[in-house]
């Protein structure tokens, strides 16, 4: 099992909100680490959401958040190639496709990049891209809080798959 180390209770806001984000990435680990294909691919019907599709689609989250919002980059691979219009749900059902050790690769490989760039970044920095319901900019604070939202709600729905799969609990 995943170690996984609880944030501090106290600490400047970035040191803290960073490390909220690691204790659910750890906490997706936890969820999802040493099962095989079939089992990443078990959905909990009649949701059709899959431990392997979430963790491609919470490393597609993290690239999205910090390079195509905060610092307004084009996508990198493999998001790149994707034809988002033949299916926006892409990262979710690409994952089958997919063994566990590429798509913990692409996570792991996502999760070094984001971190690169979250390494002494400002929170009060505001992003390249706007809001697109606001049409404002949202700072590095607001993408890093809604980011641990994403994981939050997501390792919710990883606790009653892996418990459909091997009847694993817990935190």
């Amino acid at each position: 099992m995943t170690d996984r180390t609880d944030p501090p209770q106290q600490g400047d806001e970035t040191t803290q909100l960073l490390a909220f984000l690691q204790y659910h990435r750890d906490t997706l680990r936890r969820k999802a680490g040493g099962l095989d294909a079939a089992q990443l691919d078990t959905a909990l019907p009649p949701s059709d959401m899959t431990l392997g599709g979430m963790v491609k689609h919470l490393a597609l989250v993290e690239h999205w958040w910090i390079r195509r919002v905060f610092l307004g980059e084009d996508f990198a691979e493999p998001w790149a190639s994707v034809d988002w219009d033949a299916d926006w749900d892409w990262d979710w059902h690409s994952a089958r496709d997919d063994t566990p050790e590429m798509i913990w690769a692409l996570y792991d490989a996502t999760l070094a990049d984001v971190d690169g760039v979250l390494a002494g970044a400002d929170p009060e920095a505001l992003s390249a891209r706007p809001n697109r319901r606001t049409g404002e900019p949202m700072n590095l604070r607001w993408i890093l809080l809604h980011l641990v939202e994403e994981y939050a709600r997501h390792n919710g729905h990883a606790d009653l798959i892996r418990q459909s799969i091997d009847g694993q609990v817990g935190e």
